[in-house]
């Protein structure tokens, strides 16, 4: 009856109110760009948009869809998020459910798993990353964005302390059947495990998708440069005539509703995709932090 007494009523007041603040204002920034992009040029251009659009117009939204060369980055984030998340949790699964046996039944456990610890603790670098991929003749392609980061030694740890909660009885009862290894993987441990899949899903979905580094120093051709890269190329980069090559349409991209149209319609899938599996991220992190 505890959740019926006065200070822990005025407790749960307070952290409604403290939680919906902090999600006001980690609101703000983006309320802003949608306000900045629906507003006329003259007052974004004085930095006189607020919360809410001055002069709204569409403009700057026609002009960022009609923008072949965004569209294009747009589709080449789109394909790598979906094809380097897919490769991404298609080998972190494959790879956690052998190191969660214990050593009697994978000997070899304790070596791979130090192997996995030592590449999270030290990196290689990025000269020697750099020159790996170019000795594998992935520079300029898709691949040099996808299978470095094919395997995350962060969320694999995660994946596996999930696989170690799953209740051994139900291997055992698997194993007196006759099913195999591969057999329990795919019936057993996959079905239980989409609540933690969907929330690593969810982790690798966003990185593939901000990230821009890696395009910046893997891609030499800026026609194919991910959406992240080429919206940091636009942005940050005060020397614009290296962008001469887009044409005539670069120039309004100096714009700031132009700018602030790109950078809202960059972060418009990740906010659609998120709801749908928010559930499955509450439920993913909650059951793997529980210890019996």
């Amino acid at each position: 009856m505890y959740h019926k007494t006065l200070p822990y009523r005025m407790f749960s007041l307070f952290n409604y109110v403290f939680l919906a603040v902090i999600a006001f204002l980690c609101m703000l920034p983006l309320v802003h760009t949608l306000a900045v992009s629906l507003s006329g040029r003259a007052p974004a251009n004085a930095n006189l948009v607020g919360l809410l659009p001055i002069d709204f117009t569409w403009d700057a939204y026609h002009k960022t869809l009609s923008n072949a060369n965004f569209l294009h980055s747009l589709w080449i984030s789109v394909i790598r998020t979906v094809i380097g998340t897919a490769i991404a949790m298609a080998v972190t699964f494959l790879t956690a459910y052998p190191l969660s046996k214990e050593s009697t039944v994978f000997r070899s456990r304790t070596w791979y798993s130090w192997f996995f610890v030592v590449t999270l603790l030290f990196g290689g670098g990025l000269v020697p990353t750099y020159i790996i991929i170019q000795k594998l003749g992935l520079m300029n392609s898709l691949w040099a964005l996808i299978l470095p980061g094919a395997i995350d030694v962060w969320l694999l740890v995660l994946l596996l302390n999930f696989f170690r909660g799953i209740p051994h009885a139900l291997e055992e009862a698997a194993l007196i059947d006759g099913a195999g290894q591969f057999r329990i993987l795919l019936l057993i441990y996959l079905p239980l495990s989409l609540p933690a899949i969907a929330t690593l899903s969810l982790f690798k979905m966003v990185g593939h998708w901000n990230a821009w580094f890696d395009g910046l120093i893997y891609l030499k051709n800026i026609q194919d440069y991910p959406l992240a890269t080429f919206l940091q190329t636009i942005l940050i980069q005060i020397d614009s005539t290296q962008l001469s090559s887009l044409g005539r349409e670069m120039e309004n991209i100096s714009n700031n509703t132009v700018k602030a149209a790109q950078i809202f319609i960059g972060a418009l899938p990740i906010l659609m995709v998120y709801p749908f599996l928010q559930k499955y991220f509450v439920k993913g992190m909650v059951v793997g932090s529980v210890k019996e």
